[in-house]
């Protein structure tokens, strides 16, 4: 008898082009779910930011965020709008739980990311500022 464990689904697939928009929108900027509600620790999102957009100020609750940039040139703001991060094709970005921050598109081109995050499901909870109650 073997100690391997079984795995308790079959592998999963989502089509690029088949992605679904999923809650939170700011206007410019699409998200959409790619491998959401299917197991417990991890989920997949993709974020389109149209040129010149940016998200409100939000968190992510107890969720930790990762960014992979993959098309465009965007950035993260945190620490009140002071700490900035930008992002060119191939960079990654860690977002801690519950860090506010904000994504930014200031180019003249759209800004793809995929977005993986701790949980079954996005956690958004957009503020009404920077140290701001949620919306």
């Amino acid at each position: 008898m073997s100690d391997q464990k079984k795995p308790i689904q079959p592998v999963l697939f989502a089509k690029g082009n088949s992605l679904q928009t999923s809650g939170g929108q700011t206007e410019g900027m699409v998200r959409r779910n790619a491998i959401v509600d299917q197991c417990d620790s991890i989920c997949v999102t993709n974020m389109i930011a149209q040129p010149r957009t940016n998200s409100a100020v939000h968190h992510h609750g107890p969720q930790d965020t990762v960014i992979y940039a993959v098309k465009g040139r965007g950035s993260v703001l945190s620490e009140g709008g002071t700490k900035r991060v930008d992002l060119e094709p191939g960079d990654y970005a860690l977002v801690p739980a519950y860090m506010e921050h904000q994504e930014i598109n200031e180019g003249d081109e759209e800004v793809v990311w995929t977005i993986v995050r701790s949980g079954r499901v996005p956690e958004v909870v957009n503020l009404t500022g920077w140290g701001g109650e949620p919306v």
